[in-house]
């Protein structure tokens, strides 16, 4: 059996009720895991396809694709990480509808905090997903278990929110990312915090990552957010 270290378990939450979202995140993060949120269906399927998840819980009723529909187009994308349904949705039917669509779990709603961890932890158990040890971008990396990034050879003092931040840019380079995203990916606990504090960290993590260096890797994107450059800002 896999010795499961709650601090190494990402999970991915994909829940359309933003404050049950928050109360799940919270006490996951609380308990060691690793925790992003999305709110839609399509940016589930998005961040599910990245691999970097050890259990998925999705939503059955969520805003475009539904859970089902998100959990088979994973299993058909050869994606195998752990999905545990969560859902009001409790009929003999829909459980069985859920299952065999190539979820793992499923638990109705209302639930016990604490089986839902559990269950959680079962599934990590089943093996780790593959991911990259470290970030790259041209000379910038970051390696997220260490929670320690570096611009060439010289280590960078972040925030453990910076670095959040940071993962999310490297973990999509030459994406552009809208403040929502960014928020839900590095903010503990998203909910009620304005777009614009994004705007303040970035300018904090370009501080930081670009400017001593005389590099420009962060690029604003009007109307929309941010982009990571591919290289990082500094080619070759």
């Amino acid at each position: 059996m896999r010795i499961v270290d709650t601090a190494d378990v990402r999970v991915l939450i994909a829940e359309d009720d933003r404050k049950l979202a928050g109360l799940i995140a919270l006490g996951l993060r609380e308990a060691g895991m690793i925790v992003d949120v999305v709110h839609r269906g399509d940016d589930a399927l998005a961040a599910g396809q990245d691999l970097e998840y050890d259990v998925l819980v999705l939503d059955v009723m969520m805003p475009g694709l539904d859970g089902f529909e998100v959990c088979r187009r994973l299993r058909a994308d050869a994606v195998h990480t752990p999905v545990l349904m969560l859902t009001a949705r409790d009929a003999v039917e829909d459980r069985v509808h859920g299952l065999d669509g190539g979820a793992d779990d499923y638990v109705p709603k209302p639930f016990a905090f604490d089986e839902l961890a559990a269950r959680l932890r079962a599934l990590a158990r089943r093996g780790p997903v593959d991911r990259p040890v470290e970030l790259i971008a041209g000379d910038l990396r970051l390696n997220p278990a260490a929670r320690r990034a570096w611009r060439g050879e010289r280590e960078l003092e972040l925030s453990l929110l910076e670095l959040s931040l940071l993962e999310a840019f490297l973990r999509h380079p030459g994406q552009a990312l809208d403040r929502g995203q960014l928020l839900a990916h590095a903010w503990p606990n998203p909910d009620g915090v304005g777009s614009n504090v994004v705007d303040v960290y970035v300018r904090y993590l370009r501080e930081k990552v670009d400017r001593p260096f005389g590099v420009a890797s962060i690029e604003t994107i009007r109307g929309l957010g941010y982009r990571m450059r591919t290289d990082g800002g500094r080619a070759g």
